[in-house]
């Protein structure tokens, strides 16, 4: 069984620790370290700029359907809240910047979801430090959190271009279930890696 240490902290803490400890090297450089972490933020990049790539545009509302919720939430399932927000905060930053990492759509409107991503990446992450990614049920409330936590920011932002009577109409409701279904699939696999990270470590599942 894993042990009460072990319950705590994200997939990826988990694996680079036990790794660390079947390491018979000594430990890694401060100079590895960071470019140990500096990969996994530009993984973390790349994954949200592709998702980005996936984009449905409605003739009804300015904010489309893209792939990216679903990203962010298990980006920062898997890495938890320090590295999950270090790679949301690099990925706006390389937006800002002006490298083509957002979904193309026009105007500011839907800038107050990306500022949810950062928040997601936060509160979702903090959860899955504290193990809540390892059941499907504790799972599914991890992600439900961070979806609660991309559409606060969004809608707030949006309200300001559509107005507080259509807000709803137009920048939550035409995306329930794609986010729910998307929510779903990101619940279902935190915990089946889990499982899956405990085989392959030689533990018994919980």
């Amino acid at each position: 069984m894993l042990s009460h240490d072990s319950r705590r902290g994200a997939l990826v803490d988990v694996i680079l620790a036990r790794g660390a400890r079947g390491d018979a090297r000594p430990t890694s450089s401060p100079l590895a370290l960071a470019a140990r972490e500096t990969s996994l933020a530009i993984i973390g990049v790349v994954a949200l700029a592709l998702s980005a790539q996936v984009i449905i545009p409605l003739p009804f509302t300015p904010v489309p359907i893209t792939g990216q919720t679903f990203v962010v939430l298990l980006l920062a399932a898997a890495y938890g809240a320090r590295r999950g927000l270090a790679s949301v905060a690099l990925y706006l930053l390389a937006g800002v910047a002006g490298l083509p990492v957002f979904a193309a759509v026009p105007g500011i409107a839907t800038y107050g979801y990306l500022a949810g991503f950062a928040l997601a990446a936060l509160v979702v992450g903090w959860l899955a430090d504290r193990g809540w990614t390892r059941s499907l049920g504790s799972s599914v409330a991890t992600m439900l959190v961070g979806e609660v936590a991309i559409y606060a920011c969004g809608l707030l932002w949006l309200a300001r271009f559509v107005g507080w009577g259509q807000v709803i109409a137009l920048g939550l409701a035409p995306f329930v279930i794609g986010d729910a279904l998307k929510l779903a699939a990101a619940a279902l696999l935190l915990p089946a890696a889990w499982l899956a990270t405990r085989r392959l470590l030689g533990e018994e599942p919980r």
